[in-house]
């Protein structure tokens, strides 16, 4: 009985431990936005969604990136639970709004969701599901409004160039953590602001310091273009 009884004791901690390495495939997530004057300012292009014609100027989400702290990332971790739009049909006007692709040819933006909730979602499944993952998206992004905190201090989507610590310092000032800035090149090979970086802890609903800040591309002085 006895032996019994440690037999099944071992069984539960075994089971416990496959449940906390599950939760714990990831140590933070980062959550991208993006500056569409910057992804559209390119060699490449752009492409506006089918159904809702031009995005608004705003910064808009790229993706909620599950992460390791030695800078790697899991990526398409369980092909059992495949992108389903049923899933988040609430969500979807919020969505199109906030996460539009900008990719060509031009889609209904489910293209871009589908391989974001495929390519990274999946690998935080065992916390967020697929409706959670998008609702947690939505709701860090009404927590930070980039925008409105780069016009306070005078950093406007004109055409201008501006300091990249001037950058990064407001949005540190007001968010409370150092983002990561990422730039791409404009049609001239000028360097613009393209992706800001905000860190995330593992249940995707508090902003955290960036373990790590992923590598920049980035001028000292960069053009945060209008759209």
């Amino acid at each position: 009985m006895k032996r019994l009884d440690s037999l099944v004791f071992l069984i539960l901690v075994l089971q416990l431990l496959v449940v906390v390495c599950v939760s714990q495939n990831y140590d933070f997530f980062y959550f991208v936005q993006q500056w569409p004057g910057s992804y559209c300012d390119t060699s490449n292009g752009c492409c506006y969604p089918t159904t809702t014609g031009k995005p608004a100027t705003n910064f808009s989400i790229h993706g909620l990136w599950p992460n390791y702290n030695d800078a790697s990332y899991p990526s398409n971790c369980d092909s059992n639970y495949p992108f389903d739009p049923s899933q988040i049909s609430d969500l979807v006007s919020s969505l199109q709004i906030s996460w539009p692709s900008l990719s060509c040819p031009s889609s209904d933006d489910t293209s871009f969701w589908s391989h974001e909730w495929d390519k990274h979602g999946t690998c935080s499944e065992s916390v967020l599901n697929e409706h959670g993952y998008f609702a947690a998206a939505l709701n860090l992004k009404g927590q930070v409004n980039l925008l409105q905190i780069l016009k306070s201090t005078g950093i406007q989507p004109d055409g201008g160039f501006y300091n990249v610590n001037s950058i990064t310092q407001a949005i540190a000032g007001a968010v409370g953590y150092t983002p990561g800035i990422d730039c791409n090149k404009d049609t001239s090979g000028n360097s613009q602001l393209y992706q800001i970086y905000l860190c995330v802890d593992t249940s995707g609903a508090n902003f955290i310091e960036c373990p790590i800040l992923p590598s920049t591309k980035c001028s000292s002085s960069i053009e945060f273009p209008s759209f």
